[in-house]
């Protein structure tokens, strides 16, 4: 998500924003709306994110600005892509055209969480997502879940599906739910093998009839080596089974990124979210809170695992954000430290 802004002696010439993967960045999109009052020559250019130097899907923006006369580029911050990580503004400087960059990095950064995430610490970005009740209830004391938000809560958390390369859940959830683990919404313009779904399994437990296989798109099973119960089974009913020494954070994510998947929707149960948390391998936290009170003790949490002993080291989220949705609450958060991290990794 990039946008560009073309000024000349205060006055805006053109602007211009990335629309679409595939389609012109916002450097040549500013440069063409500049072009109809009298071009770029001397002009400055703001824009978001350094402009890439190099071939991709689109011919190089350091070009464009080059052939368009630009005296100057002020950019956020740099582009961490190993595609261009600094090579846009040498080539800028090589042509004469003086560049900065530090200016509302911040702002900037949280445009692209899941692009910065990716490239600048080497993981797709992490969501944990979970709907709740009051009382900080995932299920009732007889294990019941569906629906502990209401329908507008439902909506809004297959919102946060289109906005995720991928869903990952535990085989517990896959057992208790059989969920189809699948966009429905329609918002987003990839096709179904754009979005993967995971299921963290060590054993494989997972029946070959489960209802996420009957639906389109990738299913990626991760299990351990050692553990692992008939493997062949689940690949003939079309999950790509994914065998590894240990069936941790670390590790799915590692092979998640190795596959280009840069952002993942952690949807549950409480064990997962609890290895995630204790990882320190999460982002951000998207919670519905619905209106009941469920009690119970030995009702579940939303992150379970070994848990915290010292209120000293629990993590903290910033930025917490509450708005209503029908009779829940959404609350949001990154987690403390995320966009300082970020921020430090893309300065020039």
């Amino acid at each position: 998500m990039v946008g560009a802004v073309v000024v000349r002696h205060g006055e805006i010439l053109g602007e211009g924003y990335h629309a679409r993967l595939g389609g012109p960045h916002a450097e040549v999109v500013a440069l063409a709306a500049a072009a109809q009052r009298g071009g770029s020559r001397g002009a400055t250019v703001y824009v978001t994110l350094e402009p890439c130097g190099h071939h991709g899907r689109t011919p190089p923006c350091a070009e464009a600005l080059i052939e368009a006369g630009v005296a100057r580029v002020v950019a956020c911050h740099g582009d961490p892509n190993p595609a261009v990580a600094g090579q846009g503004f040498e080539r800028l400087r090589a042509a004469g055209i003086a560049v900065e960059s530090g200016l509302l990095v911040e702002e900037a950064v949280r445009l692209n969480l899941p692009f910065l995430v990716f490239h600048a610490l080497g993981r797709p970005l992490v969501t944990l997502k979970w709907a709740m009740s009051l009382d900080g209830r995932i299920a009732t004391v007889d294990g019941e879940s569906q629906w502990i938000s209401s329908e507008e809560g439902r909506r809004w958390s297959l919102g946060l599906r289109e906005e995720h390369a991928a869903i990952l859940v535990g085989v517990g959830t896959a057992l208790a739910d059989d969920p189809s683990l699948n966009r429905r919404l329609g918002w987003a313009e990839a096709p179904p093998e754009a979005f993967s779904r995971v299921i963290l399994d060590r054993r494989l437990r997972l029946p070959p009839t489960a209802r996420l296989l009957t639906l389109p798109g990738p299913v990626l099973v991760y299990a351990e080596e050692a553990l692992a119960n008939n493997p062949a089974a689940l690949r003939a009913a079309g999950a790509e089974v994914v065998l590894l020494p240990r069936v941790d954070p670390a590790a799915v994510l590692a092979d998640l990124h190795r596959r280009g998947v840069q952002s993942v929707l952690v949807e549950g149960g409480g064990g997962i979210h609890g290895a995630f948390v204790e990882a320190g391998l999460f982002d951000r936290v998207a919670v519905d809170c619905a209106p009941r009170l469920l009690g119970g003790e030995s009702a579940l949490g939303p992150v379970g695992g070994q848990g915290i002993g010292a209120l000293a080291a629990a993590p903290r989220l910033e930025g917490l954000s509450a708005k209503e949705c029908g009779p829940d609450i959404i609350l949001r958060g990154l987690r403390q430290g995320c966009l300082q991290d970020l921020c430090k990794s893309v300065a020039e």
